[in-house]
C-alpha cells in the first residue's frame, strides 16, 4: 500500500461518519442561533476534526509493528474516533451549560 494513503486511511474511513456527526452537532442548536454560537459550533467542529486526525498519526506512530499493518489502522481508527467524539461532547456539554446559565 501507499504509504501515504496508510498513513491517512483512518481519517479517510471515518471521514463520511465525521459528516454526519458533525451535521447532528452542527443542528442540535436552538434556533435562532447567533453569529458568535454559529463561530462555537464551526471552531468546535474544526477542532474535532484537527484533534481526530492527530490522535491517527499518533496511534499510527505507537503502534506495535509486531502485531501487523492492519492493527496500526485499527487502532488510529480507534484513537482517532475516540477524541472526535471526545471533543465533540465537550463542546456539547459547554453550549448546553452557556444556554442554562443565559436563562
Amino acid at each position: 500500500m501507499n504509504p501515504t494513503v496508510a498513513q491517512n486511511l483512518p481519517l479517510l474511513l471515518l471521514l463520511p461518519w465525521y459528516l454526519v456527526l458533525g451535521i447532528v452537532f452542527w443542528r442540535t442548536r436552538r434556533k435562532p442561533a447567533s453569529l458568535a454560537q454559529r463561530g462555537f459550533d464551526a471552531a468546535s467542529l474544526l477542532l474535532a476534526l484537527f484533534a481526530a486526525t492527530l490522535a491517527g498519526y499518533w496511534a499510527i506512530q505507537q503502534a506495535d509493528p509486531s502485531a501487523g499493518a492492519i492493527w496500526k489502522q485499527v487502532l488510529a481508527s480507534l484513537v482517532s474516533y475516540a477524541l472526535f467524539l471526545l471533543v465533540l461532547a465537550i463542546a456539547f456539554l459547554a453550549r448546553r451549560s452557556r444556554t442554562l446559565r443565559s436563562r
